[in-house]
């Protein structure tokens, strides 16, 4: 299983990396000058993955306003968390903000609606 890290983090890390292969498929474009029409759908296709990286910083830009601003109790430092468990930026500490999950092992579908439904279930038994 891959190591899980802050929420904002990946979706900054998707945008970028956005960014290089908006700039990779329109260079790949340069190597079909001959065909104008190849040529233009490589551009616009690299433009497009560009457009959608600024619609992504946007969007993510809008999130981190509204994300709960806490202190990590491991590093002490002010990290910013979106939904009820997630990591913290600097030092992937588990990090929840409902005090039933204290103490549980860190899973990131206590975020999911569904995963809500499962835990009453579970509790009421």
């Amino acid at each position: 299983m891959k190591p899980y890290k802050n929420k904002i983090n990946r979706i900054r890390t998707f945008a970028l990396s956005l960014i290089f292969i908006g700039v990779v498929i329109m260079y790949l474009g340069i190597f079909f000058r001959k065909n104008e029409i190849v040529m233009l759908i490589f551009m616009v296709l690299g433009m497009l993955a560009i457009i959608g990286s600024t619609v992504v910083y946007a969007w993510i830009g809008l999130l981190s306003t509204k994300a709960i601003q806490i202190a990590c109790p491991n590093c002490g430092k002010q990290t910013k968390m979106l939904g009820r468990v997630d990591m913290c930026g600097h030092c992937r500490e588990p990090l929840t903000t409902d005090p039933t999950l204290e103490g549980k092992e860190f899973d990131e579908a206590y975020n999911r609606p569904n995963r809500n439904n499962v835990d009453a279930k579970e509790n009421s038994k």
